[in-house]
């Protein structure tokens, strides 16, 4: 009886480890997609444009 109680307090502690990494990753990418969103949306024109354009070009994606 002691190994089945042991062994669903193991799953209960990993179900408990991926809610707690979950929430962080979705905290975590909410945070990184404010802060590129405010940083595009405060900076120049000319540089976001030649931003994207550059990344096109490092990805051998046409734009011309």
């Amino acid at each position: 009886m002691s190994n089945n109680t042991m062994n669903t307090h193991s799953v209960n502690e990993v179900s408990t480890d991926v809610n707690i990494s979950k929430k962080s990753q979705i905290l975590s990418a909410a945070i990184l997609g404010f802060v590129i969103m405010i940083g595009v949306g405060l900076s120049p024109m000319e540089v976001a444009h030649n931003a994207a354009h550059d990344t096109r070009h490092s990805f051998a994606f046409p734009c011309h």
